[in-house]
């Protein structure tokens, strides 16, 4: 068995995004209409003056136009949980990244079942599972027209097997969304490196995907990059690639640092911002594998005053590695863990892609399905105990400011906060603060956006009344507070 490659497992997928920016920043830097337009560059935007100043939130509270989510990006916030599945001839070789030389004989997962990859989600909770259709090892995890890097050359069933196809068939049969990832940097294509010839051989491919396999509802793409410095230099053409998306699945969301519907959040640890806009200034985020701290603030917190709606996703794999590997099964994540990335994630307004590798045998290994299912019970658990009050009121206070208030029979015991904003009508909290029996009251828990839901654990305390107090970037809508105890 191949060394497992701990210098890329050591490597965040996102550290090497850094070495891309370098050379399509020296792209954008030449100023030509093409250089800007091949990196993904998005134009520059008028800037709102800070919402913090009482001049800025004036402004912002007057636009008209305030960013609102698409019926898709709706969706796809309310799904909350995804499972993404890392697999591929890394699966086999024991490593994160493969070179792109590695045999197609050895992939061959003679157990393959899609369909406990499908339930096991399904009980985790998940409404939707990403598949990792091609890894930076280029190898095509379905038969394709582009390169004989595939399943097609692999014993796997005969060479007749199609990867892609059975996981969208299991994702239907058991009600959910299914999306595929498709590596940009392809270390086995030799067209890769001459940027027009690539491009073109990539668009085929991404056209494969996103015809034959019915509706796929989520399109996740990354501007991997790792050649260093002396490597190939592959400029990706990006407004070719999302308008080729939004051509063939209009309905689908493209996931990437910039873009252009849903943002990466920043880290691989499963924790969104505690400040989360899901507005965002685009020119913040110029180009996919842009990188500085400004930008990962960006991503983590998104802008008061962004001009676009693109809500974050917290990507973080159940064990250390994201492709599966044996010295992992006794390192998977703790149901406490999972259940805190669920809070960390969903609970900051964003929305948990938790990958879960499946084995060499094609199967998620038993340990994974056993704390999926379980985060699943604690989190029933969290929120089954409903603590409902006798009386529930909203009033405005003022142009930028809302109550709510509660009030209970007899006392009652609260230790978990659940609020929620109608991002239909766009995100408008800047700062909230909860308070027991009167408003002028120490706060028990406060904060900043809520967004499309805050989830808050608190010390337990009995109350017999509470206080919700928010204040909004304009003319405020009811907040929803839900008390678990």
């Amino acid at each position: 068995m191949p060394p497992h490659d701990s210098r890329a497992a050591d490597l965040s997928r996102r550290t090497f995004l850094a070495r891309l920016a370098a050379g399509t920043a020296a792209a954008a830097a030449a100023g030509t209409a093409a250089g800007t337009a091949a990196a993904g560059l998005v134009p520059a935007t008028p800037l709102f003056a800070s919402p913090w100043s009482a001049e800025g939130r004036d402004a912002t509270a007057r636009r008209a136009d305030r960013p609102r989510p698409t019926t898709a990006q709706l969706q796809w916030q309310r799904d909350e949980l995804a499972l993404f599945l890392h697999f591929g001839v890394n699966t086999f070789s024991d490593r994160e990244w493969g070179d792109g030389t590695e045999s197609p004989s050895t992939f061959n997962p003679a157990a393959l079942n899609a369909r406990q990859w499908a339930r096991a989600a399904k009980a985790a909770g998940a409404k939707a599972m990403i598949l990792t259709a091609k890894h930076h090892d280029g190898f095509c995890l379905w038969p394709t027209a582009t390169t004989s890097h595939s399943v097609a050359s692999s014993p796997w069933r005969g060479g007749k097997g199609d990867v892609v196809r059975e996981f969208t068939e299991a994702c239907r049969a058991e009600g959910l969304k299914a999306g595929l990832y498709c590596s940009p940097w392809d270390r086995n294509h030799a067209a890769y490196g001459d940027s027009p010839r690539y491009n073109d051989v990539y668009i085929a491919q991404l056209t494969e995907l996103l015809t034959r396999y019915g509706t796929i509802n989520e399109v996740w793409f990354d501007g991997a990059n790792g050649e260093g410095p002396n490597g190939k230099r592959q400029v990706y053409d990006w407004p070719r690639t999302w308008a080729l998306v939004r051509s063939l699945q209009p309905n689908a969301v493209m996931f990437s640092d910039a873009g252009p519907d849903v943002r990466w959040i920043g880290n691989e640890r499963g924790v969104a911002g505690e400040t989360n806009w899901s507005t965002i200034r685009p020119e913040s985020v110029p180009y996919i594998g842009a990188g500085g701290d400004d930008v990962i603030t960006a991503l983590q917190e998104g802008h008061a005053d962004g001009s676009v709606w693109r809500p974050g996703e917290t990507d973080v794999s159940i064990r250390p590695g994201w492709f599966y590997h044996p010295a992992e099964d006794a390192k998977v994540k703790t149901v406490e863990q999972l259940v805190g990335l669920y809070f960390t994630s969903v609970g900051r307004n964003s929305k948990l892609l938790l990958n879960v590798p499946p084995t060499r045998d094609g199967l998620l290994h038993a340990t994974d399905v056993a704390r999926l299912a379980g985060m699943r019970t604690a989190l029933d658990a969290t929120f089954r105990h409903n603590v409902p009050p006798a009386r529930d009121a909203w009033s405005r206070t003022g142009p930028t400011s809302g109550v709510r208030t509660m009030s209970f029979t007899t006392p009652q015991s609260i230790s978990v906060l659940d609020l929620r904003e109608d991002i239909t009508q766009g995100q408008r909290v800047i700062a909230w603060s909860l308070h027991a029996e009167r408003a002028t009251s120490a706060p028990i828990a406060r904060g900043t956006t809520i967004g499309y839901r805050q989830l808050r654990r608190i010390a337990p305390v009995m109350v017999t009344s509470l206080v919700l107090q928010v204040e909004t970037l304009e003319s405020p809508v009811p907040v929803t507070m839900q008390l678990h105890g």
